[in-house]
């Protein structure tokens, strides 16, 4: 009877498959759209939270009328803020990183930093410019613009600067700077969209 109630047992225990609950817990992901994962910081996987990045702004005072009339749901189908969590100022939770896009044509024209410091949140980088954009890439803040000439459609920009930023001495400072310039021979950048491709018959 013994040998019959351990075997019993046995089969329970590997019964259970993949219906039981994982001892590491659920996988955590960042609700991140164009952002890059960075490493974080010891402990603060755990502590990870998602913020209301919409009110995050709103409340925030030195957010300028711009940005906040950019605030407002695209069709219906939610606001045009990409968010980012990561560890860039060596603290213990993520830091947020949030971008203000415009509904029209998904183009940057506001990007800020988020500390969180006594239960609040603090900003630490804002750039408030046309065609900016801001992401993590293993724990640095990188930040690329586009660059418009004259005449430049808002889809085909001249080129662009990426400029990496890191944490140090309670502020970011700009580590290193890279300007790409855009060839004007493909795509509707030169404007001849309607020139054919094909070649000539001489």
């Amino acid at each position: 009877m013994a040998g019959l109630i351990a075997l019993g047992l046995f089969a329970g225990a590997c019964s259970t498959g993949g219906t039981g609950t994982r001892d590491e817990g659920a996988a955590m992901t960042a609700p991140t759209q164009h952002g890059v994962a960075s490493p974080r910081a010891p402990g603060a996987a755990s502590k990870t939270k998602t913020v209301d990045p919409v009110a995050v702004l709103r409340k925030d005072p030195t957010v300028s009328k711009r940005i906040k009339a950019e605030l407002k749901p695209c069709s219906g189908a939610g606001y045009p803020v990409d968010t980012s969590y990561g560890n860039l100022t060596g603290g213990t939770v993520p830091d947020v990183v949030i971008n203000v896009l415009t509904c029209a044509d998904s183009v940057g024209v506001g990007t800020f930093v988020y500390r969180e410091k006594n239960d609040a949140y603090e900003k630490v980088f804002e750039a408030e410019e046309p065609a900016v954009y801001a992401t993590i890439d293993r724990g640095e803040l990188v930040v690329t613009q586009q660059i418009y000439a004259r005449g430049d459609a808002a889809t085909f920009p001249s080129g662009e600067d990426v400029v990496t930023y890191g944490w140090a001495d309670t502020k970011f400072s700009e580590r290193y700077r890279v300007r790409n310039d855009y060839s004007r021979a493909v795509g509707n950048g030169d404007g001849n969209a309607d020139e054919s491709a094909a070649p000539s018959d001489h």
